[in-house]
Protein backbone atom coordinates (compact mmCIF):
# COMPACT_ATOMS: atom_id res chain seq x y z
CA UNK A 1 0.00 0.00 0.00
CA UNK A 2 1.47 3.34 -1.02
CA UNK A 3 0.84 6.39 1.11
CA UNK A 4 1.78 9.99 0.59
CA UNK A 5 3.48 11.40 3.67
CA UNK A 6 3.53 15.14 4.20
CA UNK A 7 5.42 16.52 7.18
CA UNK A 8 4.03 19.74 8.57
CA UNK A 9 5.34 21.30 11.75
CA UNK A 10 5.21 24.62 13.54
CA UNK A 11 8.14 26.07 15.43
CA UNK A 12 7.76 29.21 17.49
CA UNK A 13 10.57 30.73 19.48
CA UNK A 14 10.77 33.51 22.03
CA UNK A 15 10.53 36.95 20.41
CA UNK A 16 10.52 35.32 16.98
CA UNK A 17 8.06 35.73 14.09
CA UNK A 18 5.98 32.75 13.11
CA UNK A 19 7.96 30.03 11.36
CA UNK A 20 6.30 27.31 9.36
CA UNK A 21 8.13 24.16 8.31
CA UNK A 22 7.06 22.05 5.38
CA UNK A 23 8.84 19.13 3.78
CA UNK A 24 7.92 17.79 0.35
CA UNK A 25 5.83 14.67 0.07
CA UNK A 26 7.57 11.31 0.06
CA UNK A 27 6.04 8.03 -1.06
CA UNK A 28 6.80 5.00 1.10
CA UNK A 29 5.52 1.43 1.30
CA UNK A 30 4.61 0.91 4.94
CA UNK A 31 5.51 -2.11 6.99
CA UNK A 32 4.18 -3.23 10.33
CA UNK A 33 6.77 -1.35 12.44
CA UNK A 34 9.53 1.22 12.18
CA UNK A 35 9.79 4.99 11.91
CA UNK A 36 8.56 6.92 8.91
CA UNK A 37 10.27 9.95 7.42
CA UNK A 38 7.52 12.06 8.97
CA UNK A 39 8.37 10.72 12.44
CA UNK A 40 12.10 11.20 11.88
CA UNK A 41 11.71 14.85 10.90
CA UNK A 42 9.25 15.66 13.66
CA UNK A 43 11.39 14.01 16.34
CA UNK A 44 14.53 15.69 15.02
CA UNK A 45 12.81 19.05 15.21
CA UNK A 46 11.85 18.45 18.83
CA UNK A 47 14.93 16.69 20.21
CA UNK A 48 17.94 17.33 17.97
CA UNK A 49 20.77 18.74 20.17
CA UNK A 50 21.96 21.28 17.58
CA UNK A 51 18.42 22.62 17.12
CA UNK A 52 17.89 22.86 20.88
CA UNK A 53 21.16 24.75 21.23
CA UNK A 54 20.12 27.20 18.52
CA UNK A 55 16.81 27.76 20.32
CA UNK A 56 18.69 28.62 23.50
CA UNK A 57 20.88 31.04 21.55
CA UNK A 58 17.73 32.75 20.26
CA UNK A 59 16.55 33.34 23.81
CA UNK A 60 19.97 34.77 24.68
CA UNK A 61 19.79 37.13 21.70
CA UNK A 62 16.68 38.72 23.19
CA UNK A 63 18.74 39.76 26.20
CA UNK A 64 21.53 40.98 23.93
CA UNK A 65 19.04 43.26 22.18
CA UNK A 66 18.39 44.93 25.55
CA UNK A 67 22.12 45.59 25.87
CA UNK A 68 22.23 47.36 22.51
CA UNK A 69 19.14 49.41 23.32
CA UNK A 70 20.23 50.35 26.83
CA UNK A 71 22.26 53.32 25.51
CA UNK A 72 18.97 55.11 24.83
CA UNK A 73 17.48 54.49 28.26
CA UNK A 74 17.87 56.80 31.28
CA UNK A 75 20.47 55.92 33.90
CA UNK A 76 19.35 56.35 37.54
CA UNK A 77 21.54 56.21 40.61
CA UNK A 78 20.44 56.35 44.23
CA UNK A 79 22.63 56.57 47.31
CA UNK A 80 22.06 57.15 51.02
CA UNK A 81 25.20 58.40 52.76
CA UNK A 82 24.89 58.13 56.57
CA UNK A 83 27.16 58.65 59.51
CA UNK A 84 27.88 60.51 62.72
CA UNK A 85 28.97 64.13 63.00
CA UNK A 86 31.06 65.13 66.03
CA UNK A 87 33.18 68.09 66.99
CA UNK A 88 32.72 71.75 67.97
CA UNK A 89 32.13 74.80 65.83
CA UNK A 90 30.82 78.21 66.89
CA UNK A 91 27.49 77.71 68.59
CA UNK A 92 27.42 73.88 68.20
CA UNK A 93 28.45 70.97 70.32
CA UNK A 94 27.60 67.33 70.79
CA UNK A 95 27.34 64.35 68.49
CA UNK A 96 24.75 64.12 65.71
CA UNK A 97 23.71 61.23 63.49
CA UNK A 98 22.75 62.04 59.93
CA UNK A 99 21.62 60.52 56.62
CA UNK A 100 21.38 62.18 53.21
CA UNK A 101 19.43 60.81 50.25
CA UNK A 102 21.11 61.45 46.92
CA UNK A 103 19.78 60.59 43.46
CA UNK A 104 20.86 61.25 39.90
CA UNK A 105 18.87 60.72 36.69
CA UNK A 106 20.92 60.91 33.48
CA UNK A 107 19.40 60.81 30.01
CA UNK A 108 21.18 60.93 26.66
CA UNK A 109 19.67 63.81 24.72
CA UNK A 110 21.63 63.43 21.51
CA UNK A 111 23.94 60.68 20.23
CA UNK A 112 24.63 59.74 16.63
CA UNK A 113 24.85 56.09 17.66
CA UNK A 114 21.32 55.74 19.05
CA UNK A 115 19.51 54.84 15.78
CA UNK A 116 22.23 52.36 14.82
CA UNK A 117 22.14 50.78 18.29
CA UNK A 118 18.37 50.34 18.12
CA UNK A 119 18.59 48.72 14.68
CA UNK A 120 21.54 46.56 15.77
CA UNK A 121 19.53 45.20 18.69
CA UNK A 122 16.73 44.13 16.34
CA UNK A 123 19.22 42.56 13.93
CA UNK A 124 20.78 40.57 16.79
CA UNK A 125 17.48 38.75 17.30
CA UNK A 126 16.94 38.30 13.56
CA UNK A 127 20.42 36.80 13.21
CA UNK A 128 19.69 34.32 16.02
CA UNK A 129 16.36 33.44 14.38
CA UNK A 130 18.00 32.74 11.04
CA UNK A 131 20.79 30.77 12.72
CA UNK A 132 18.07 28.63 14.25
CA UNK A 133 16.46 28.27 10.81
CA UNK A 134 19.78 27.28 9.23
CA UNK A 135 20.39 24.73 11.99
CA UNK A 136 16.91 23.25 11.52
CA UNK A 137 17.38 22.97 7.75
CA UNK A 138 20.81 21.35 8.12
CA UNK A 139 19.67 18.85 10.73
CA UNK A 140 16.42 17.92 8.96
CA UNK A 141 18.26 17.53 5.68
CA UNK A 142 20.90 15.32 7.30
CA UNK A 143 18.17 13.20 8.90
CA UNK A 144 16.40 12.86 5.56
CA UNK A 145 19.59 11.75 3.79
CA UNK A 146 20.31 9.25 6.58
CA UNK A 147 16.77 7.88 6.22
CA UNK A 148 17.25 7.39 2.47
CA UNK A 149 20.68 5.82 3.01
CA UNK A 150 19.22 3.34 5.48
CA UNK A 151 16.42 2.34 3.07
CA UNK A 152 18.88 1.99 0.18
CA UNK A 153 21.45 -0.16 1.97
CA UNK A 154 18.79 -2.35 3.58
CA UNK A 155 17.26 -3.02 0.15
CA UNK A 156 20.72 -3.53 -1.36
CA UNK A 157 21.55 -6.07 1.33
CA UNK A 158 18.25 -7.86 0.66
CA UNK A 159 18.95 -8.03 -3.10
CA UNK A 160 22.40 -9.44 -2.56
CA UNK A 161 21.19 -11.99 -0.03
CA UNK A 162 18.54 -13.16 -2.47
CA UNK A 163 21.18 -13.44 -5.19
CA UNK A 164 23.47 -15.31 -2.81
CA UNK A 165 20.67 -17.75 -2.07
CA UNK A 166 20.22 -18.43 -5.79
CA UNK A 167 23.94 -18.90 -6.32
CA UNK A 168 24.06 -21.18 -3.28
CA UNK A 169 21.35 -23.31 -4.85
CA UNK A 170 23.57 -23.52 -7.91
CA UNK A 171 26.45 -24.67 -5.70
CA UNK A 172 24.27 -27.42 -4.31
CA UNK A 173 23.29 -28.47 -7.83
CA UNK A 174 26.91 -28.51 -8.99
CA UNK A 175 27.95 -30.54 -5.96
CA UNK A 176 25.25 -33.09 -6.75
CA UNK A 177 26.34 -33.24 -10.39
CA UNK A 178 30.00 -33.58 -9.35
CA UNK A 179 29.23 -36.41 -6.96
CA UNK A 180 27.24 -38.11 -9.73
CA UNK A 181 30.15 -37.69 -12.13
CA UNK A 182 28.24 -35.37 -14.46
CA UNK A 183 30.46 -32.31 -13.88
CA UNK A 184 34.10 -31.65 -13.11
CA UNK A 185 35.42 -30.08 -9.93
CA UNK A 186 36.24 -26.75 -11.61
CA UNK A 187 32.55 -26.01 -12.15
CA UNK A 188 31.83 -26.71 -8.47
CA UNK A 189 34.77 -24.53 -7.38
CA UNK A 190 33.75 -21.66 -9.64
CA UNK A 191 30.16 -21.73 -8.35
CA UNK A 192 31.35 -21.84 -4.73
CA UNK A 193 33.70 -18.86 -5.21
CA UNK A 194 31.04 -16.71 -6.85
CA UNK A 195 28.57 -17.42 -4.03
CA UNK A 196 31.21 -16.60 -1.42
CA UNK A 197 32.20 -13.33 -3.13
CA UNK A 198 28.79 -11.85 -2.35
CA UNK A 199 29.34 -12.25 1.40
CA UNK A 200 31.75 -9.28 1.46
CA UNK A 201 29.29 -7.05 -0.40
CA UNK A 202 26.46 -8.14 1.90
CA UNK A 203 28.47 -7.30 4.99
CA UNK A 204 29.49 -3.96 3.47
CA UNK A 205 25.87 -2.99 2.82
CA UNK A 206 24.92 -4.06 6.34
CA UNK A 207 27.66 -1.93 7.91
CA UNK A 208 26.56 1.13 5.95
CA UNK A 209 22.96 0.44 6.99
CA UNK A 210 23.97 0.36 10.66
CA UNK A 211 25.89 3.60 10.21
CA UNK A 212 22.81 5.23 8.65
CA UNK A 213 20.75 4.02 11.62
CA UNK A 214 23.26 5.62 13.97
CA UNK A 215 23.05 8.91 12.06
CA UNK A 216 19.27 8.74 12.32
CA UNK A 217 19.48 8.19 16.08
CA UNK A 218 21.83 11.15 16.55
CA UNK A 219 19.63 13.39 14.42
CA UNK A 220 16.56 12.38 16.44
CA UNK A 221 18.32 13.00 19.77
CA UNK A 222 18.33 9.29 20.69
CA UNK A 223 21.16 7.97 22.86
CA UNK A 224 22.34 4.75 21.16
CA UNK A 225 23.71 3.49 24.47
CA UNK A 226 20.31 3.56 26.16
CA UNK A 227 17.90 2.89 23.28
CA UNK A 228 17.69 0.73 20.20
CA UNK A 229 18.54 2.23 16.82
CA UNK A 230 15.52 3.39 14.79
CA UNK A 231 14.30 1.09 12.03
CA UNK A 232 13.29 3.06 8.90
CA UNK A 233 9.87 2.20 7.55
CA UNK A 234 9.21 1.84 3.82
CA UNK A 235 11.12 1.36 0.59
CA UNK A 236 12.65 3.81 -1.84
CA UNK A 237 10.28 4.89 -4.56
CA UNK A 238 10.83 7.13 -7.56
CA UNK A 239 9.09 10.52 -7.26
CA UNK A 240 8.69 12.40 -10.57
CA UNK A 241 9.44 16.10 -10.22
CA UNK A 242 9.02 18.95 -12.67
CA UNK A 243 11.69 21.63 -12.58
CA UNK A 244 11.23 25.26 -13.60
CA UNK A 245 14.82 26.43 -13.21
CA UNK A 246 14.28 30.16 -13.77
CA UNK A 247 11.30 30.41 -11.43
CA UNK A 248 12.90 28.28 -8.72
CA UNK A 249 16.13 30.28 -8.89
CA UNK A 250 14.30 33.56 -8.33
CA UNK A 251 12.35 32.02 -5.45
CA UNK A 252 15.46 30.51 -3.86
CA UNK A 253 17.16 33.91 -3.84
CA UNK A 254 14.31 35.15 -1.65
CA UNK A 255 13.67 32.03 0.42
CA UNK A 256 17.06 30.47 1.25
CA UNK A 257 17.71 30.77 4.99
CA UNK A 258 21.49 30.76 4.64
CA UNK A 259 21.26 33.66 2.20
CA UNK A 260 18.97 35.54 4.59
CA UNK A 261 21.52 34.96 7.33
CA UNK A 262 24.35 36.25 5.13
CA UNK A 263 22.38 39.41 4.36
CA UNK A 264 21.72 39.93 8.05
CA UNK A 265 25.44 39.65 8.78
CA UNK A 266 26.01 42.44 6.25
CA UNK A 267 23.38 44.60 7.96
CA UNK A 268 24.84 43.86 11.38
CA UNK A 269 28.38 44.75 10.29
CA UNK A 270 27.11 47.98 8.75
CA UNK A 271 25.38 48.97 11.99
CA UNK A 272 28.48 48.04 14.00
CA UNK A 273 30.52 50.39 11.84
CA UNK A 274 28.00 53.19 12.40
CA UNK A 275 28.01 52.63 16.17
CA UNK A 276 31.81 52.82 16.31
CA UNK A 277 31.92 55.92 14.12
CA UNK A 278 29.22 57.57 16.24
CA UNK A 279 31.56 57.57 19.24
CA UNK A 280 33.43 60.42 17.58
CA UNK A 281 30.40 62.68 17.09
CA UNK A 282 29.14 65.11 19.74
CA UNK A 283 27.08 63.61 22.57
CA UNK A 284 24.71 65.65 24.76
CA UNK A 285 23.39 64.25 28.03
CA UNK A 286 21.11 65.82 30.61
CA UNK A 287 21.05 65.01 34.29
CA UNK A 288 18.94 65.79 37.37
CA UNK A 289 20.97 65.35 40.55
CA UNK A 290 19.05 65.82 43.80
CA UNK A 291 19.62 65.61 47.55
CA UNK A 292 17.16 65.02 50.34
CA UNK A 293 18.16 66.06 53.86
CA UNK A 294 15.87 64.82 56.65
CA UNK A 295 17.57 67.03 59.31
CA UNK A 296 19.28 70.41 59.41
CA UNK A 297 22.55 71.50 60.85
CA UNK A 298 24.56 68.91 58.99
CA UNK A 299 27.79 70.20 57.51
CA UNK A 300 28.83 69.53 53.97
CA UNK A 301 32.17 67.88 53.50
CA UNK A 302 34.83 70.58 53.30
CA UNK A 303 32.46 73.38 54.33
CA UNK A 304 33.95 76.19 56.49
CA UNK A 305 30.80 78.11 57.35
CA UNK A 306 27.10 77.58 57.92
CA UNK A 307 26.29 79.16 54.59
CA UNK A 308 27.89 76.14 52.94
CA UNK A 309 25.91 73.59 54.92
CA UNK A 310 22.77 71.71 53.86
CA UNK A 311 19.84 74.02 54.15
CA UNK A 312 17.21 71.63 52.75
CA UNK A 313 16.39 69.30 49.85
CA UNK A 314 17.35 70.47 46.39
CA UNK A 315 17.31 69.41 42.72
CA UNK A 316 19.68 70.77 40.10
CA UNK A 317 19.43 70.48 36.36
CA UNK A 318 22.43 70.35 34.06
CA UNK A 319 23.53 69.21 30.60
CA UNK A 320 26.85 67.75 29.47
CA UNK A 321 28.36 68.12 26.01
CA UNK A 322 31.09 65.68 24.97
CA UNK A 323 33.04 65.52 21.71
CA UNK A 324 36.15 63.62 20.84
CA UNK A 325 38.21 65.76 18.53
CA UNK A 326 41.53 63.92 18.42
CA UNK A 327 40.75 60.43 17.13
CA UNK A 328 37.97 60.24 14.54
CA UNK A 329 37.97 56.45 14.50
CA UNK A 330 40.34 56.11 11.57
CA UNK A 331 43.56 56.88 13.44
CA UNK A 332 43.02 54.06 15.92
CA UNK A 333 41.61 51.84 13.15
CA UNK A 334 38.34 50.79 14.85
CA UNK A 335 36.18 52.11 12.01
CA UNK A 336 38.48 50.61 9.39
CA UNK A 337 38.30 47.19 11.03
CA UNK A 338 34.52 47.38 11.17
CA UNK A 339 34.42 48.40 7.50
CA UNK A 340 36.69 45.49 6.60
CA UNK A 341 34.34 43.05 8.39
CA UNK A 342 31.36 44.51 6.53
CA UNK A 343 33.10 44.20 3.15
CA UNK A 344 34.02 40.59 3.86
CA UNK A 345 30.41 39.81 4.74
CA UNK A 346 29.20 41.53 1.58
CA UNK A 347 31.63 39.50 -0.53
CA UNK A 348 30.49 36.26 1.10
CA UNK A 349 26.86 37.18 0.50
CA UNK A 350 27.48 37.98 -3.19
CA UNK A 351 29.34 34.68 -3.67
CA UNK A 352 26.43 32.79 -2.15
CA UNK A 353 23.94 34.61 -4.36
CA UNK A 354 26.04 33.86 -7.45
CA UNK A 355 26.44 30.20 -6.48
CA UNK A 356 22.72 29.49 -6.08
CA UNK A 357 21.88 29.52 -9.84
CA UNK A 358 24.87 27.24 -10.57
CA UNK A 359 23.90 24.89 -7.74
CA UNK A 360 20.29 24.64 -8.91
CA UNK A 361 21.40 24.06 -12.49
CA UNK A 362 23.68 21.21 -11.37
CA UNK A 363 20.93 19.57 -9.30
CA UNK A 364 18.44 19.93 -12.16
CA UNK A 365 20.90 18.14 -14.45
CA UNK A 366 21.33 15.41 -11.82
CA UNK A 367 17.56 14.95 -11.72
CA UNK A 368 17.39 14.58 -15.51
CA UNK A 369 20.32 12.17 -15.52
CA UNK A 370 18.85 9.95 -12.83
CA UNK A 371 15.48 9.94 -14.59
CA UNK A 372 17.04 8.81 -17.87
CA UNK A 373 19.19 6.21 -16.13
CA UNK A 374 16.23 4.90 -14.16
CA UNK A 375 14.08 4.52 -17.30
CA UNK A 376 16.79 2.54 -19.06
CA UNK A 377 17.46 0.34 -16.02
CA UNK A 378 13.77 -0.47 -15.57
CA UNK A 379 13.62 -2.12 -19.00
CA UNK A 380 17.08 -3.66 -18.56
CA UNK A 381 16.10 -5.16 -15.20
CA UNK A 382 12.94 -6.67 -16.62
CA UNK A 383 14.92 -8.22 -19.50
CA UNK A 384 17.66 -9.50 -17.17
CA UNK A 385 15.11 -11.05 -14.82
CA UNK A 386 13.36 -12.82 -17.69
CA UNK A 387 16.68 -14.09 -19.03
CA UNK A 388 17.77 -15.33 -15.58
CA UNK A 389 14.44 -17.12 -15.11
CA UNK A 390 14.73 -18.82 -18.52
CA UNK A 391 18.32 -19.94 -17.93
CA UNK A 392 17.39 -21.29 -14.50
CA UNK A 393 14.64 -23.40 -16.06
CA UNK A 394 16.97 -24.61 -18.79
CA UNK A 395 19.64 -25.45 -16.21
CA UNK A 396 17.21 -27.74 -14.42
CA UNK A 397 16.46 -29.56 -17.67
CA UNK A 398 20.11 -29.62 -18.69
CA UNK A 399 19.72 -27.22 -21.62
CA UNK A 400 21.92 -24.52 -20.10
CA UNK A 401 25.37 -24.67 -18.57
CA UNK A 402 26.20 -23.58 -15.00
CA UNK A 403 28.38 -20.85 -16.48
CA UNK A 404 25.40 -19.39 -18.34
CA UNK A 405 23.38 -19.49 -15.14
CA UNK A 406 26.01 -17.63 -13.16
CA UNK A 407 26.47 -15.03 -15.91
CA UNK A 408 22.74 -14.32 -16.20
CA UNK A 409 22.32 -14.21 -12.42
CA UNK A 410 25.20 -11.74 -12.06
CA UNK A 411 23.78 -9.60 -14.86
CA UNK A 412 20.38 -9.60 -13.13
CA UNK A 413 22.04 -8.65 -9.83
CA UNK A 414 23.94 -5.77 -11.42
CA UNK A 415 20.93 -4.33 -13.24
CA UNK A 416 18.66 -4.68 -10.20
CA UNK A 417 21.28 -3.08 -7.95
CA UNK A 418 21.82 -0.37 -10.55
CA UNK A 419 18.10 0.39 -10.65
CA UNK A 420 17.99 0.64 -6.87
CA UNK A 421 21.01 2.94 -6.93
CA UNK A 422 19.39 5.15 -9.58
CA UNK A 423 16.23 5.47 -7.45
CA UNK A 424 18.38 6.27 -4.41
CA UNK A 425 20.34 8.94 -6.28
CA UNK A 426 17.08 10.41 -7.56
CA UNK A 427 15.76 10.70 -4.00
CA UNK A 428 19.01 12.34 -2.92
CA UNK A 429 18.75 14.81 -5.79
CA UNK A 430 15.14 15.63 -4.83
CA UNK A 431 16.26 16.24 -1.24
CA UNK A 432 19.10 18.46 -2.45
CA UNK A 433 16.66 20.34 -4.67
CA UNK A 434 14.36 20.97 -1.71
CA UNK A 435 17.30 22.25 0.34
CA UNK A 436 18.76 24.40 -2.45
CA UNK A 437 15.40 26.01 -3.25
CA UNK A 438 14.55 26.64 0.41
CA UNK A 439 11.56 24.32 0.40
CA UNK A 440 12.13 23.06 3.92
CA UNK A 441 10.77 26.35 5.23
CA UNK A 442 8.05 28.87 4.49
CA UNK A 443 8.35 32.12 6.39
CA UNK A 444 6.00 34.88 7.30
CA UNK A 445 7.28 38.28 6.27
CA UNK A 446 9.51 40.04 8.76
CA UNK A 447 7.50 42.82 10.39
CA UNK A 448 10.38 44.33 12.38
CA UNK A 449 10.74 47.98 11.43
CA UNK A 450 14.06 49.77 11.34
CA UNK A 451 14.49 52.55 13.81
Amino acid sequence: MKRRIIFLGNLRSLAAPKLYISVLAVYCTHTASGVTLQTVLRTSLERNPAILEAKSALEGATGQRLVFRSVAWPDAELGVPAGVQAGHRAGENGVKGFAVGRGTLTQTLFSAGLPASMRRGDIEVLVAQQQLNVSVVDQLHAARLAFYAALYNRSLESIRRDQQRRLQENVTTQRTRFEAGLADKSALTSATVQAAELETKIEGAHRVYLDAQLQLALAMGIDPANASLPEPDGELQSIPIRVDLDSETATALQRRVDLKLARLFVRAANEDQRIIAADYYPIVTGSLPGEYVPVTGIHREGSTSKTQDFIGSEIREKATYTWRVIDNGKVGGAVLRARSAREINELTCRKLEANIPRELSRIANDLKTTDVREESLVSATAAAEESARAVQQNLTSGLASPLEYRVTQNAFLETKSGLLEAIYEHNLAVAEWDRATGRYFQFSEDTTKSR
